[in-house]
């Protein structure tokens, strides 16, 4: 009797275990996106932020975010205080005034995270899916918060939207599935 509860409640914890994200590199993005096209999701972060982290922990985590995820962008999670060099679109960016010796503390701007605007963290940027800049959203999100980005972005809405006004209408007539 104890192996069927031992097997009951492995078999339960291998259905519910959350669901991860397939994060990749920003050049193995680009790469799978000529492959297969799909809008691209840049995670910017930095080391130091807690903002960052609990995207982590409360939001990324959550299996419906992930899930809806993986299944309409390449995820990219990008140190934009950190010292890759990345190849796009014929320019080479890099972070030439890195600190190793900073591993807890700020650390200059990668030059990628300049040319998306990247001004405060977390944020997220959107790629169309051949690689053109969509938008930027600062801060942390919920995942609640997060889903009308997210949806927004995947579905193509974003073309309609060109005033406040069209935005209110998006907002007020969205239909939320993801929990809190």
């Amino acid at each position: 009797m104890k192996k069927v509860i031992f097997l009951m409640f492995f078999f339960v914890s291998l259905l519910t275990k959350a669901q991860e994200i397939k994060w990749m590199s920003f050049e193995e993005a680009i790469a799978a996106q000529k492959k297969a096209p799909k809008k691209i999701l840049i995670d910017a972060y930095t080391n130091w932020c807690g903002f960052c982290k609990m995207y982590d922990k409360n939001t990324f985590s959550k299996k419906e975010v992930a899930n809806y995820i993986n299944k309409n962008f390449y995820a990219v999670k990008f140190n934009a205080e950190g010292n890759d060099v990345i190849h796009f679109k014929g320019k080479t960016f890099s972070n030439p005034y890195f600190d190793p010796n900073r591993t807890r503390a700020r650390n200059s701007a990668h030059q990628l995270a300049s040319y998306f605007r990247v001004r405060s963290f977390p944020s997220l940027v959107f790629l169309d899916e051949d690689a053109n800049y969509l938008d930027l959203i600062p801060g942390y999100k919920t995942p609640t918060q997060l889903e009308i980005y997210l949806k927004l972005f995947a579905s193509d809405k974003y073309k309609d939207i060109n005033s406040s006004e069209d935005w209110e209408e998006y907002i007020s007539t969205f239909k939320y599935e993801f929990g809190t």
